[in-house]
């Protein structure tokens, strides 16, 4: 594929729906150690929502329907996360708005609006122990491999196979973000109330991030 689709966006859904289902136990396992043991449990709960309602949302425009995406997140998912991944997907959604498919440059900049979004409602930076954490690393890489298709500055984010290893590198990115919350302090959220115990432990919000990263990367490949 060289954009996603309304289609393509609803099969990531599918695909992070099932995979945040069979993954519910080791993130509620990993929000034990340094948070309320709910992360697994609301993240599968919201995506179930989500979709459940597909059908109900607007496939023609990308925008509308990662806004509508955002909504039954809010709503449905819970706890720190349900705020943070409803403003994750509504304002790419807002970025995307009117648009029918996007692009590798047009995705990117969905996923930086999203990132803004999250970064303003939980006033998080890089290196605090958060979804951040996997986000920021994953956009960077997309960022790169955009430059990297675009080696006499022409076209718009390069062809089918672009797009799909442009999000896998921006997945495996995502994986080794989360990765490196281990040895951090939490600085923001539940887990922060433990201090330096918070060291030692991945961050679930950062690992739920990339899983959704990776899923997006799959359906790409796919």
């Amino acid at each position: 594929m060289q954009t996603l689709t309304g289609d393509h966006i609803a099969a990531w859904i599918e695909r992070a729906a099932d995979t945040l289902e069979r993954e519910k136990a080791y993130l509620t396992d990993l929000d034990a150690a340094i948070g309320d043991s709910d992360h697994g449990v609301n993240m599968a709960r919201g995506f179930a929502a989500v979709r459940a309602r597909l059908d109900t949302l607007d496939r023609g425009d990308v925008g509308a329907l990662l806004r509508g995406i955002g909504t039954i997140l809010l709503s449905t998912v819970g706890g720190a996360s349900g705020p943070l991944y409803g403003t994750l997907f509504r304002d790419a959604g807002q970025k995307a708005a009117g648009a029918a498919a996007l692009d590798l440059a047009s995705l990117t900049g969905c996923l930086e609006a999203g990132l803004d979004g999250v970064r303003r409602r939980g006033k998080a930076s890089p290196g605090e122990k958060t979804m951040v954490d996997a986000l920021v690393p994953a956009i960077e890489a997309l960022r790169a491999a955009q430059g990297a298709s675009q080696p006499d500055g022409a076209g718009e984010g390069g062809g089918g196979a672009a797009l799909a290893a442009a999000l896998a590198r921006a997945a495996e990115a995502a994986k080794a973000g989360a990765e490196a919350t281990v040895p951090l302090i939490a600085r923001k959220g539940r887990a922060s109330y433990l201090g330096e115990r918070s060291a030692g432990h991945q961050d679930p919000g950062a690992t739920s991030s990339w899983l959704l990263l990776r899923t997006l990367a799959a359906t790409a490949g796919a």
